[in-house]
């Protein structure tokens, strides 16, 4: 397997590329031939010419150039499988456990599919850990958006008119996206708080130079994969009226509490936000797993009775095409090098392997991925 092709992703929404003319060029002295189809990085800021000069081939009908490719990348899930041939590796976000029917579908195929989001959280899979690329950049946009929209300024600024306080930002949840809000809000100056169930990551808070908000909730820690267990309702409850205190007192507040593969937990409900001030922001960065926010909602902004804008926070990587790019392209070449024999000059779908065990979800026919397949 070695004939690759990028398509050109269809939701208009969309502005990212799966691979850039950068890597294209590192993949095809490797014995790879790759086709991409037109205009599929325009929005990156990549020109057809560009990829022509990396070594690709343009093509015009994606859906005829399924034929003659072996390995096909792509950002989001396909809409359609018609003419993907019998075997062909598959690699794009899945979202597999909203999306059983695809599943059975890649299955009927033959065709073997690649779910980008469950690639295991280890150092070996580190430079291939799409969801960690792609939320770092969200996290710094969460901060931006929501600077733009507060009507106040993030620094401390002392002028001959007066000094201006910092603004206060509350970041809670300390993942990836977490501890980039934490460290764009600093560059910025804003006072920055943050929170999340882990007590592991106070160390990581402090060291970006943001206070760590205690809260008692118990036995905690975090899976195998470096997510936040599940809350209990007590403890879910506990949280919520410790970070309502916090809240109040906040100009931004940006939520990143995704519970994979699971409905996100709602952690500020419509009662916090009636206690907050007017003119504060709210970025729910869950939107499109049922919402860290009471009343927040996908891709809208949403103003209350109160003057609390609630801003959507899902897929903000969007809006920084170019550099999300480049790092979900590294992610795929650092995939695609990681399985390929360079003396055979074949890529080899081991289900051996760790990393492959962990994110195939289809092969010969059958959902084989113990998570999803049907006993």
């Amino acid at each position: 397997m070695k004939k690759v092709l990028i398509c050109k992703e269809k939701d208009e929404k969309e502005t990212r590329v799966a691979l850039i003319p950068d890597d294209v060029k590192k993949l095809v002295p490797l014995g790879f031939e790759i086709k991409i189809v037109s205009g599929a990085g325009k929005k990156s800021g990549f020109s057809d010419d560009a990829y022509k000069n990396a070594g690709a081939t343009i093509v015009t009908n994606e859906e005829a150039a399924y034929e003659d490719s072996d390995i096909i990348v792509r950002i989001m899930k396909p809409e359609s499988l018609n003419g993907i041939k019998k075997d062909t590796l598959h690699l794009s976000y899945m979202d597999p456990f909203n999306n059983k029917e695809l599943l059975h579908d890649f299955a009927e195929k033959g065709i073997q599919a690649v779910s980008l989001e469950m690639i295991p959280r280890t150092t070996l899979a580190q430079k291939m850990d799409v969801q960690s690329s792609q939320t770092s950049l969200a996290g710094y946009v969460a901060v931006l958006n929501a600077a733009a929209h507060l009507p106040k300024a993030l620094p401390m600024m002392v002028t001959p008119a007066g000094t201006i306080n910092p603004a206060r930002i509350f970041i809670i949840g300390v993942g990836v996206a977490g501890l980039q809000a934490i460290a764009t809000a600093k560059r910025l100056g804003a006072r920055v708080d943050a929170f999340d169930t882990r007590p592991v990551v106070e160390e990581q808070v402090k060291s970006l130079g943001a206070n760590f908000v205690k809260i008692d909730l118990g036995q905690m820690g975090q899976t195998e994969q470096g997510y936040a267990k599940e809350l209990t309702p007590e403890q879910i409850a506990m949280q919520k009226e410790a970070q309502a205190k916090v809240c109040e007192k906040a100009n931004i507040v940006i939520t990143t509490a995704k519970v994979f593969g699971r409905k996100a937990p709602l952690l500020i409900e419509k009662n916090v936000i009636e206690r907050m001030m007017s003119g504060s922001i709210i970025v729910d960065m869950a939107c499109s797993t049922g919402g860290n926010v009471e009343g927040s909602k996908l891709f809208e902004n949403v103003v209350t009775p109160n003057g609390v804008t609630i801003m959507s926070g899902d897929l903000l990587e969007r809006q920084v095409p170019y550099d999300a790019s480049k790092m979900f392209s590294g992610n795929i070449t650092a995939f695609l090098t990681h399985f390929y024999n360079k003396e055979e000059k074949e890529l080899k779908v081991n289900i051996e392997d760790e990393i492959m065990k962990g994110c195939l979800l289809t092969k010969d026919g059958a959902i084989i991925h113990p998570r999803f397949k049907e006993n």
